[in-house]
């Protein structure tokens, strides 16, 4: 159960992302792209500054992570609905390959819920990546229109970042939290077992 208790600020920014949700919701059903536009980008400015706050005042927790990661995925999926709904025409024509990046992204979190019963919180540098690109994308095609050489990157990076978060929910039993990716994950397991050896 959620408790506010023990908030420390960057977990109130990344609850802000949790929050903001029904009021773009609002806006999307009132046609406000513009206000839309702004509010989203404060909710993007938020994923940013959370982390960083954290790592500054050396507050990171696991609790933290796996709020920042929520956070991060319903901004995502509010992001798209206000993209399908206010560049409707861009979406349809590029179905298929936004299907060939979401199909892998559901099946991701399908996997982390089944094993973990909650969502990965890795936050690898892959995925920090596509995160700015994502919103970057998003961002620039609300305030002005579609670019696509900003989609491709970003249907590239994700295909990518999608892969390597599958490759280490089978790499890691249990949950874990701040992994930079597989090389630093393989690095660790290396690590964890040379006591074993001697």
């Amino acid at each position: 159960m959620l408790t506010f208790k023990n908030f420390n600020i960057a977990d109130w920014l990344s609850f802000y992302r949790v929050a903001a949700a029904p009021f773009l919701l609002a806006l999307i059903w009132y046609d406000q792209r513009l206000f839309f536009s702004w509010l989203l980008l404060i909710s993007y400015t938020t994923d940013a500054l959370d982390g960083f706050v954290a790592r500054k005042l050396k507050i990171s927790s696991p609790r933290g992570s796996q709020l920042d990661s929520f956070g991060d995925q319903v901004t995502f999926i509010i992001g798209v609905i206000g993209l399908l709904y206010f560049e409707k025409a861009f979406i349809l024509k590029n179905l298929v390959l936004i299907l060939v990046v979401f199909i892998p992204y559901t099946l991701q979190m399908v996997l982390a819920y089944l094993k973990y019963g909650k969502a990965t919180a890795f936050h690898t540098y892959l995925a920090k990546l596509s995160a700015i690109v994502q919103s970057i994308f998003i961002l620039w095609s609300l305030f002005f229109s579609p670019e696509y050489v900003l989609f491709y990157i970003m249907i590239g990076i994700g295909i990518m970042e999608t892969i390597e978060e599958i490759t280490l929910i089978f790499m890691h039993r249990e949950w874990a939290s701040d992994i930079k990716g597989i090389y630093w994950a393989i690095r660790n397991k290396r690590k964890l077992k040379k006591p074993k050896d001697h």
